[in-house]
């Protein structure tokens, strides 16, 4: 008895194999319609920015940009708010001095009542949000931050709430948190002590003297007699303008930051395309079939 080892599949009948002439390649198939299937008409996109994949989420230097944009649009708002708001003020308190000597016209003394209204509470409204909005962008930035470094951020996002949020601690605290995130942002060594930078220190001067200018205003409002309304109306006038100081100061921070956590910004962005190919070896190329439909 003699054993033959043979191939997988060799001396067995093939399957659907008719031993018939295969008719000659006729070309390409030919649609009566363009085919619905394919790939789709779009760009070339970020991975993590295409819908559907399962890094679907935008990654912390991305959401950054985009709520620095909304940020710096919100800021520009309160500062144009409390600069008219200011010179509402600054009216009011002339007219007041005025007061003194002559009488003044009711529909004069009524423009700068409707003013000062709409405008303080515009720019209170307006203000609101774009602390909400200052906050949110401080903690994705100090989410980038923390990724691009590969550690964890020194402090937990309770703790940076609670500095920035609650009074009188937020005036020790959010200057201390704002140049652990600069410290980070520019990649120094995690063991050494946090230096803030000159932008940083008038933020925090700016931060401290509007929230000083608040609470003086607030009390002088709550004092009695003719005098202490004045100086209260002139008090708010100087926290209006420290309030157009502090907006502007954090449109810097937040732009500084956010060159150097996401220097990619979207305007500058394009979408990629191949320009030309070198060093390539020349591929193939087989002759078209006379019968394919031209």
């Amino acid at each position: 008895m003699r054993w033959v080892a043979l191939p997988p599949g060799e001396g067995r009948p093939r399957i659907g194999d008719d031993r018939r002439a295969r008719a000659p390649y006729s070309g390409p198939p030919a649609y009566d319609s363009v085919p619905r299937w394919g790939f789709p008409h779009v760009v070339w996109r970020w991975p993590t920015a295409v819908q559907g994949t399962s890094a679907a989420t935008p990654v912390p230097s991305q959401r950054l940009l985009l709520i620095a944009r909304n940020a710096v649009a919100v800021l520009w708002t309160v500062v144009g708010l409390a600069g008219v708001a200011a010179g509402a003020e600054l009216w009011r308190y002339v007219l007041l001095v005025l007061s003194r000597d002559r009488a003044l016209s009711p529909s004069v003394v009524g423009a700068s009542d409707a003013l000062v209204l709409t405008f303080s509470l515009l720019t209170f409204v307006v203000s609101a949000f774009a602390l909400a909005v200052s906050v949110w962008w401080l903690l994705v930035a100090r989410r980038a931050a923390a990724d691009q470094a590969g550690q964890k951020p020194p402090r937990s996002t309770a703790q940076v709430l609670v500095g920035l949020l609650v009074p009188g601690l937020n005036l020790a605290m959010a200057g201390s948190i704002l140049a652990e995130l600069e410290h980070a942002a520019i990649r120094r060594p995690p063991n050494r002590r946090p230096t803030p930078s000159r932008l940083v220190l008038a933020w925090w001067a700016a931060w401290v003297a509007n929230a000083v200018l608040l609470t003086l205003t607030l009390v002088w409002r709550a004092r009695d007699g003719v005098q202490a309304q004045v100086d209260a109306v002139f008090l708010t006038a100087l926290t209006d303008l420290a309030a157009v100081l502090l907006a502007v100061l954090t449109l810097q921070v937040v732009r500084r930051f956010t060159r150097l956590l996401a220097p990619m910004e979207e305007q500058f962005v394009r979408p990629l395309r191949v320009v030309r190919v070198e060093g390539a070896p020349e591929l193939p190329r087989r002759p078209r079939p006379s019968t394919a439909s031209r």
